[in-house]
């Protein structure tokens, strides 16, 4: 129980004991319950934890402004470590035992698709924080997401590989449920891109060395450029790897290692010259200031910065946007009636969030294009914005 529900109950006490002060027996307001379930720790906590400080920051913070519509925030978060089976059992309890109006959650692809089912089944609205563009293509009803697809990142890679006049490209892929999604949609856009896949290499969840597989790449007749799907340690060590090697090709990563500890996994030496789209929020202060984005993502960052002392990541911001959606939307419908509640965020248009603007409706739940995505390449230990 927090220390605001304490003193509540405390208050509540006291006036119906004293009778003297009616005013005082009031009860506070029923709190709006919201869950969450991410990977706090695990394989996947680079991911989990920023989405975890951040939800629990920004709701203090909407309650301390008053709440939504008089009433405050009651964030119940649970922590799977990465595991579908968890996150499924978590999800389960949310609806039958702590009764939440709204999900914010689910940091991976897999966790995420575990869960859908409990939420579609409850009429829950879910705000999924993962990549895989399964979790809304096709549309389930009160499912959405709030970050860039892997579709969408193959496109972005791909257009700059063509950029460069190359067409190409070896793939080393992760066998985890993002990766295997990113590398699905990568081979099925290559064509329409003008990208040919030469070569296919993949690596697993606890891999310790992809040396063989890069190995093989390297080898490989006609490789112009390397991608690599997949998120969590496995791209740290295919960079530290192919900077090993010696591979001058150039290498993509996913917008799936878009945070400060991809880059000291892999080394700053290793990771020179690496490309990936990302957010907004990965080059807050190279952004103009006539950017739609660029005072939130500042704001954001800085606010994130100074309460945890640790560098921002897009994927504290992709549950930023997860949330705030959220709440604009409970402030709109003056409601917590799951549909009416899914119909309010399927409504919004125009929220500029770290990710992008939004734009959703009933036949997109996510609500962001290709424009939303910016090309960054890392030098000299640092994110730099393409075409600065």
């Amino acid at each position: 129980m927090s220390l605001g529900m304490i003193l509540r109950r405390g208050v509540i006490a006291a006036g119906a004991f004293l009778l003297a002060a009616p005013a005082l027996a009031q009860r506070a307001p029923e709190p709006i319950r919201i869950g969450a379930v991410l990977s706090v720790t695990g394989p996947a906590s680079f991911l989990g934890d920023p989405e975890d400080k951040t939800l629990r920051l920004y709701v203090n913070r909407i309650n301390q402004a008053g709440g939504v519509n008089g009433r405050p925030l009651q964030l119940i978060i649970y922590d799977d470590a990465g595991d579908a089976n968890r996150a499924r059992t978590f999800a389960t309890r949310l609806v039958e035992d702590d009764r939440v109006v709204a999900m914010v959650g689910g940091t991976t692809t897999g966790t995420t698709l575990a869960m859908r089912p409990v939420f579609e089944d409850a009429r829950i609205p879910f705000i999924s924080l993962a990549g895989g563009i399964e979790i809304i293509d096709p549309v389930q009803p009160f499912t959405f997401k709030t970050p860039h697809t892997d579709r969408m990142a193959c496109e972005k890679i791909f257009a700059d590989i063509r950029a460069r006049g190359l067409t190409r490209v070896g793939m080393i892929s992760g066998t985890d449920g993002f990766g295997q999604s990113m590398r699905g949609q990568c081979v099925r856009v290559a064509g329409a891109a003008g990208i040919t896949i030469v070569a296919e290499e993949s690596y697993g969840p606890r891999d310790s060395d992809m040396t063989p597989q890069l190995t093989r790449l390297r080898n490989a007749q006609g490789i112009e450029a390397v991608v690599n799907p997949g998120f969590g340690q496995g791209p740290a060590i295919v960079t530290r790897g192919y900077h090993q090697l010696g591979i001058r090709l150039p290498l993509y990563q996913s917008h799936g290692v878009a945070s400060r500890e991809f880059i000291n996994l892999a080394t700053p030496a290793a990771a020179e010259g690496v490309r990936l789209p990302a957010a907004a929020l990965l080059i807050a202060e190279q952004l103009p200031t006539s950017d739609p984005q660029h005072q939130v993502v500042l704001d954001y960052k800085a606010a994130f910065e100074r309460e945890f002392n640790q560098p921002v990541s897009t994927f504290g911001g992709h549950a930023y946007d997860g949330l705030m959606i959220l709440v604009e939307a409970m402030r709109r419908a003056n409601s917590t009636d799951g549909t009416r509640l899914r119909d309010a965020i399927r409504a919004t248009r125009g929220f500029v969030g770290t990710g992008g603007i939004v734009n959703m409706s009933a036949t997109d739940h996510m609500g962001l294009d290709l424009s939303a995505f910016r090309m960054v390449e890392i030098r000299n230990g640092d994110w730099a914005l393409l075409g600065n």
